[in-house]
């Protein structure tokens, strides 16, 4: 899996009680308390314990739970040496569910409630997340921007696990040349440009993200590439079917009440004996919201899967050929975009400023932990209409 890995690996969890001085308000013993139960110190000289800049932050913690914990870390009241390693044992010892309740249960609620992913609001994800500036992208991710995990078997870097991805999907859709693929969800044109390229594939390509879009379509010029500026939904008004579906990355942005009508669209636009291929994070529950800090500063109205969830909406449509985890090598790439990105930034900062910065390594560190911790999976999923004689799983 590459050789990028957090500088200093965690010690075994240590449930043994503190031996350092507590701090004295009511707030910072709660914490304090808190923190123990993932061998976190407050103020100590571990690598990964926590250290507070500004005694506001406990309240905060305590009041907005992750939310309050990501705006804190965005403010600068509080850090970590190795912050990917602090939040791998929140994330294991589960901490974010004894603070911050009501933040959870109202995202929760409004999950339930209300369609977060309705056509009218799904363009928020795009505002917020994917049109910042594609330099930032351009910084971060390898030479076929590739802005999902890598497939790191055989790779000795983030270029070659992301080109080892794009290959792995090509081969268990098996396409050859002359065939037509529909792509739901199009990023900045790194999968379409291969099939064509590589593989001699005619692809239609759907995207919300303007700016994605735009690098798209340039990338693609002469390519046998047509990038559509739409939701994933309007891919319904195409009139041809097409041999092969994929959608690598855009169902966690699908949302739980539309799932069924996601998988019937391209199980209606997929032709007889064709493939359709998913690519997405997967939760190891099912959920109806994300974490309250994701939400508001990265991906809004966004939520993982779980097996539940997928399962149900492929009822009586699909046959699941093949269903890949390869969740761990989230963390290697998330690692290495974190590692380009910070190596970039000082031709970054003027344009995007401190605060931006520390929300950025936040997020890739939280995303980071939470694959490590095995709390999120990366599964690729194969599906057919069941009518082939068979499939043999590609690795």
């Amino acid at each position: 899996m590459g050789n990028i890995t957090s500088a200093i690996r965690p010690e075994a969890l240590s449930t043994a009680p503190p031996s350092w001085p507590v701090p004295q308000s009511a707030a910072a013993r709660k914490v304090t308390e808190i923190m123990a139960l993932a061998g976190i110190r407050v103020n100590g000289d571990r690598p990964w314990d926590l250290r507070v800049r500004d005694d506001r932050f406990y309240q905060r913690l305590l009041s907005y739970g992750t939310l309050g914990v990501g705006e804190a870390f965005m403010d600068g009241w509080w850090d970590a040496e190795a912050l990917d390693q602090f939040c791998e044992r929140v994330v294991a010892a589960d901490l974010p569910s004894k603070v911050g309740r009501w933040t959870m249960l109202w995202l929760a609620l409004k999950g339930r409630v209300l369609n977060l992913q309705s056509a009218s609001r799904a363009k928020k994800v795009a505002q917020v997340h994917y049109d910042i500036g594609n330099d930032v992208y351009e910084a971060m991710l390898d030479r076929r921007m590739q802005y999902t995990c890598g497939y790191w078997k055989g790779a000795e870097n983030l270029h070659q696990a992301q080109e080892n991805k794009l290959d792995l999907i090509c081969r268990k859709l098996g396409v050859s040349p002359g065939m037509s693929v529909l792509e739901l969800g199009g990023g900045f044109g790194g999968l379409a440009r291969f099939l064509a390229e590589e593989y001699g594939c005619q692809v239609v390509s759907y995207n919300i993200s303007h700016e994605q879009v735009q690098y798209a379509r340039a990338w693609c010029e002469g390519l046998a590439v047509r990038v559509e500026e739409k939701d994933y939904r309007e891919a319904a008004r195409e009139t041809a079917r097409f041999d092969r579906v994929v959608s690598i990355g855009l169902c966690e942005h699908i949302g739980y009440k539309n799932y069924r009508a996601f998988m019937g669209l391209a199980h209606g636009l997929l032709k007889p004996g064709g493939l359709f291929l998913l690519h997405t994070i997967g939760g190891n529950a099912s959920y109806t919201s994300t974490d309250a800090w994701i939400d508001k500063y990265i991906f809004p109205n966004g939520v993982v899967p779980s097996v539940t969830q997928l399962g149900e909406a492929m009822e009586h449509r699909w046959v699941v050929e093949d269903w890949h985890n390869f969740g761990p090598d989230y963390e290697p790439t998330l690692l290495a975009w974190w590692h380009n990105f910070d190596r970039a930034w000082p031709n970054l900062r003027d344009k995007y400023g401190s605060r931006f910065y520390r929300m950025w390594k936040f997020y890739l560190m939280t995303s980071a932990a939470s694959f490590r911790a095995r709390r999120l999976q990366l599964w690729q999923i194969v599906l057919s209409k069941g009518d082939i004689p068979g499939y043999t799983p590609v690795r």
